[in-house]
């Protein structure tokens, strides 16, 4: 059985807050109830963490298989999993996509402790590509149904993966939109006008401001996101 946690939704389309718990000390019943909680908001806040390098290792390693990512800065020799985001040498990611799209086995989640913020500014918003899906019409979804798309790496290894532009979630069974404008590049069964076109209606489709939600962050938060079934962004306003 599992835990009661103190949730707290932020957005209706997405995301809640879990309070009340230590992410270095969690028992069992806990990680259960954190992965339901989980499937149904999509994105989850753990405001004011003391969360340790071994604590965000071991909270992480819940998930899968840990990833060491390439050229990032590294927290040091004993945790290459944990990666440094530092405004002042890592790129802005404020344009919508989902991480690492190009690979074959792109990562279940990303978790996120925000040490350092500033005090106006920086927040992060992500969109649920369920409810995008859900809320195309039925000759839309009929269209799309099969098709898929080619991602590429356009800023390094040119790394190229095919995906289906509507997934089906492996852990739900719901189905979502699975494109974003950093790694898409074209839907492989259409000619590339065609592909422009559709690409671009559902690129503003998905960022619709119904489908998101928008977190303001404050040093300690630790944040994770499905990146099976969002968009995210970096509002760069700082």
């Amino acid at each position: 059985m599992a835990a009661e946690l103190d949730i707290r939704p932020v957005g209706a389309a997405l995301g809640a807050e879990i309070h009340g718990i230590d992410l270095n000390t969690l028992s069992d019943e806990q990680a259960e109830a954190i992965r339901q909680a989980f499937a149904e908001h999509l994105v989850l806040f753990f405001p004011k963490q003391d969360l340790t390098p071994d604590g965000h290792r071991r909270f992480a390693s819940m998930w899968g298989e840990l990833e060491v990512v390439p050229k990032l800065k590294k927290l040091d020799d004993d945790h290459p999993e944990i990666v440094v985001l530092n405004d002042l040498d890592t790129p802005a990611a404020d344009v919508w996509h989902t991480d690492v799209t190009f690979s074959e086995s792109p990562p279940i989640t990303a978790v996120l402790h925000m040490v350092d913020c500033p005090p106006v500014g920086g927040d992060t918003q992500w969109i649920n590509l369920y409810h995008a899906y859900e809320s195309l019409s039925a000759p839309m979804k009929e269209m799309l149904e099969g098709t898929t798309a080619i991602h590429v790496n356009k800023y390094g290894t040119g790394q190229v993966a095919e995906h289906p532009v509507v997934r089906v979630h492996p852990e739900t069974g719901r189905k979502s939109l699975y494109i974003n404008r950093i790694f898409t590049s074209h839907i492989r069964q259409l000619s590339r006008p065609e592909s422009e076109v559709i690409l671009r209606f559902l690129y503003a489709w998905c960022e619709q401001s119904h489908f998101s939600v928008r977190y303001r962050w404050s040093n300690g938060d630790v944040g994770m996101w499905d990146n099976r079934c969002t968009l995210h962004q970096r509002i760069n306003d700082w």
